[in-house]
């Protein structure tokens, strides 16, 4: 049997490279399961699939501009892209807008290297809980709170009541094995490419080159001219990003959804955004 050598291909039938562009923008989870509008790895799955998939992509780029939200997401999604990354054997980028933190710098350490602009904030490798606490409020309108529990743990840091000191231990306890999860992340993913600071997983933010020195991040670079860099200058950008909830488009919120538009809005301003 005779093996007919392949023809060589015509370099003019041959196409540029392609990079799908996820962009990963807004809180994770948390006000999104009111108001539909965080990121979840559910919501994104379909997403996150085509631009691994779809049209046999050189690379993947993440375009990540996040305060963070759930931790439990930010994995999800984190690894629903080094899995993907796994079996396609492809390269992902992360470029950072306005700011990665907390579980934006997870998803930011899903990438095989993370660029930034000057000004933009990385890190807040920490945990935090916050709420509000009314017993005086309701002792002094006259209102009772009735609580009945199978279990003595079932009404743990309940706001109504007053906070008691072995319910904030335990909460210590929970976020201190959160907390250790997000550093096993970061030093698997960073490596030694991370500096040798007492400040990386304090929940310390930094500012651009300031993350770069910290090895929060590779460098400064912004997308377009990055993966012209990387790729050539005829690399084609496919951006995949979630269509907003059609409730949000058409202006319609529901009180739910002002609820979870209000702990965005929280988020985002810890960083001044």
């Amino acid at each position: 049997m005779t093996v007919m050598p392949r023809r060589p291909a015509l370099p003019f039938l041959s196409r540029p490279p392609r990079v799908s562009v996820l962009r990963l923008q807004g809180t994770i989870g948390g006000a999104g399961r009111i108001g539909g509008g965080g990121l979840t790895d559910a919501g994104l799955a379909p997403l996150v699939e085509r631009a691994f998939r779809r049209g046999r992509p050189a690379a993947v780029a993440l375009v990540v501009n996040s305060p963070g939200g759930s931790p439990v997401q930010s994995s999800l999604i984190a690894a629903r892209i080094r899995r993907l990354a796994a079996e396609t054997k492809l390269p992902v980028h992360a470029f950072v807008e306005d700011v990665a933190a907390s579980g934006g710098y997870w998803l930011a350490c899903a990438a095989d290297d993370i660029w930034a602009d000057d000004s933009s904030i990385l890190g807040s490798i920490g945990v935090i809980s916050a709420s509000f606490g009314f017993p005086e409020f309701l002792a002094r309108h006259g209102i009772e709170r009735r609580v009945h529990t199978a279990g003595g743990s079932k009404s743990f840091l309940d706001p109504f009541r007053p906070e008691k000191p072995e319910d904030v231990d335990r909460l210590k306890s929970l976020q201190e094995q959160i907390h250790a999860s997000f550093i096993a992340h970061v030093r698997a993913r960073r490596g030694d490419r991370l500096a040798a600071r007492d400040d990386l997983f304090t929940g310390e933010v930094f500012v651009g080159q300031g993350a770069v020195e910290a090895g929060l991040a590779d460098g400064i670079a912004h997308p377009v001219p990055k993966l012209k860099e990387l790729y050539g200058d005829k690399v084609r950008m496919t951006v995949l990003a979630r269509r907003r909830p059609l409730l949000r488009r058409i202006g319609t919120e529901a009180a739910g959804q002002l609820i979870g538009a209000a702990e965005e809005h929280a988020l985002w301003s810890r960083y001044g955004l």
